[in-house]
C-alpha cells in the first residue's frame, strides 16, 4: 500500500521559517520525481518545488531563494525548508511522488503565516 504523509506544518510569523517532511512508503523510492505544490483557499493547487529522481530542482518564481527542496532515497523522505515566510505562503502543502503514470499524493499539512 502506498502511502505519503506530510509532517512539519504550523502557525509561524511573517518571515520566520519552517521545513515540512515527507515520508514515503509502499514504493520504490528513488524511482521517482518528487514535489512539493499548495493550495491555498479558494485557489487552485500549484507547483511549490520539485526534484527528480536524478535531484535535478526546479522552483516556482514566488519561492526561488526562499525554500529548499531535498530528498533521502535511504530513509525514503523529501523535504522542503522554508524561510523568509509571507501570509501568502499561507495553504495546504501537498507532497507527491511521480513515476511514469503513477501519481501519488499526501493528505497535506497546513502551514499557516500569520502575526
Amino acid at each position: 500500500q502506498v502511502q505519503l504523509v506530510e509532517s512539519g506544518g504550523g502557525l509561524v510569523q511573517p518571515g520566520g521559517s519552517l521545513k515540512l517532511s515527507c515520508a514515503a512508503s509502499g514504493i520504490t523510492f528513488s524511482f521517482y520525481d518528487m514535489a512539493w505544490y499548495r493550495q491555498a483557499l479558494g485557489k487552485q493547487r500549484e507547483l511549490v518545488a520539485s526534484i527528480t529522481r536524478d535531484r535535478v530542482t526546479n522552483y516556482a518564481d514566488y519561492v526561488k531563494g526562499r525554500f529548499t527542496i531535498s530528498r533521502d532515497d535511504a530513509r525514503k523522505m523529501e523535504y522542503l525548508e522554508m524561510n523568509s515566510l509571507k501570509p501568502e505562503d499561507t495553504a495546504v502543502y501537498y507532497c507527491k511522488a511521480h513515476w511514469g503514470s503513477l501519481d501519488y499524493w499526501g493528505p497535506g499539512t497546513q502551514v499557516t503565516v500569520s502575526s
